[in-house]
């Protein structure tokens, strides 16, 4: 499986790279068994996991918490904590013991923060210190309050020269890698071209050096698919089958059946 210094020289001749969140043991033994190339534990673990309206309250221990357990589940994958709204770009050297502590603490490999002019700076700090960044550029739900909506960006070439130049700017601060969300394959295409740091595109098009999806998507898990989401599975329907299963033969007195239990004689207990 790859590391980061594999990925940052992942070229146009090799198999598109392979992309998925986790947030839990079992799942992340599992993305591993099936050989994808990189782990994220996204912020997106509050309104798929945890409940939230958005990914907005989620915070560092949570991520770290949901990192380490990950980690722990995978001996090969490359995984990247993304680090969560406010834990980072306000203070950079509280940012860096925020992003530091996933390494050092929850043993990701490297780590994700939703970028912008602000955080060029912060990108360059974080390598220097040993801390390998992906930035994320294009739609950035944690500026949902800002924007209004989670609608595809760089629809306009204003926007999207912006994000170009973001790109450069942050892999020349020493990224080794851009995830670009939810924008037009034709501009996430021009970007990929500019850039020697491979792209990942989430509702990016062909264009980029490989592809990333939130895991309950891809397994159909909620009640609610982006439009650039494929789903692979129907996981919630087997959910509720077997909790259906289980609620039925419970009432009917079926489970648990005799080979479920044991009897036997206890001295001395009657």
């Amino acid at each position: 499986m790859p590391t980061v210094a594999d990925i940052r020289t992942h070229g146009p001749d090799d198999p598109p790279l392979t992309f998925l969140t986790a947030y839990d043991a079992p799942t992340a033994a599992a993305l591993e068994e099936a050989g994808i190339d990189i782990i994220l534990v996204g912020d997106s673990v509050g309104n798929t996991m945890l409940g939230y309206d958005s990914t907005l309250p989620v915070t560092v221990d949570e991520i770290a918490s949901h990192t380490g357990a990950v980690v722990r589940a995978t001996d090969e994958s490359l995984v990247i904590a993304d680090m969560p709204f406010m834990s980072y770009g306000a203070d950079v050297d509280e940012a860096i013991q925020h992003c530091g502590r996933m390494l050092k603490e929850e043993g990701a490999q490297a780590i994700k923060h939703e970028s912008g002019p602000h955080t060029v700076e912060l990108t360059e700090r974080l390598v220097d210190n040993g801390i390998p960044v992906m930035a994320h550029l294009g739609l950035n739900p944690q500026r949902v309050n800002e924007t209004g909506d989670l609608t595809r960006r760089a629809t306009d070439a204003e926007e999207a020269a912006q994000i170009l130049e973001l790109a450069k700017q942050h892999e020349a601060a020493g990224a080794f890698s851009l995830l670009l969300e939810h924008i037009p394959a034709n501009v996430a295409k021009i970007i990929d071209e500019e850039l020697d740091i491979p792209t990942i595109g989430i509702g990016a098009g062909p264009h980029v050096s490989g592809q990333g999806l939130i895991i309950t998507d891809v397994l159909g898990m909620g009640d609610w698919v982006p439009p650039f989401a494929k789903q692979y599975a129907d996981v919630q329907s087997e959910m509720e089958k077997g909790i259906e299963g289980f609620k039925r033969e419970v009432r009917n007195e079926e489970y648990p059946a005799e080979d479920h239990y044991v009897e036997e004689s206890v001295e001395g207990f009657e």
